[in-house]
């Protein structure tokens, strides 16, 4: 399986919240999974720092380091995911999200998230 890790399910999953869904854990857990998490969440993260919105048990700069532990890969914002993202319709009106959405149909990824607006795109949400 390919999944795109929502920004909330690997902030839960690092922080061993039990917000985090078996479901969802079972698949950043597995070895065998090629996980990627939006350079777009790295951006969100960084905003919400910057704002005094977030705060994260490590520093952000120890997130690339737990990523490559985890065995997640960053995944860049293409031309071609953004065409995708002008045509989605505005189901989810979050920016981030959009992309996310985009980024998961462009590159044929499921998305690890608790969002169920997720749901009314075309895309595979793993989470229940």
């Amino acid at each position: 399986m390919k999944a795109l890790i929502d920004t909330h399910a690997l902030l839960w999953h690092i922080e061993g919240s039990s917000k985090l869904s078996v479901q969802a854990r079972e698949a950043i857990d597995l070895n065998s999974n090629r996980l990627f998490f939006s350079i777009a969440s790295l951006w969100e993260i960084a905003i919400k720092i910057g704002v005094n919105k977030l705060t994260l048990d490590n520093s952000f700069n120890e997130l690339e380091g737990l990523l490559k532990d985890l065995k997640i890969e960053i995944l860049p914002i293409s031309f071609a995911d953004l065409e995708h993202y002008i045509t989605l319709p505005l189901h989810h009106r979050d920016p981030f999200d959009r992309i996310l959405i985009a980024q998961a149909m462009t590159n044929s990824l499921e998305i690890v998230s608790a969002d169920t607006t997720f749901d009314a795109y075309l895309v595979r949400r793993i989470w229940a």
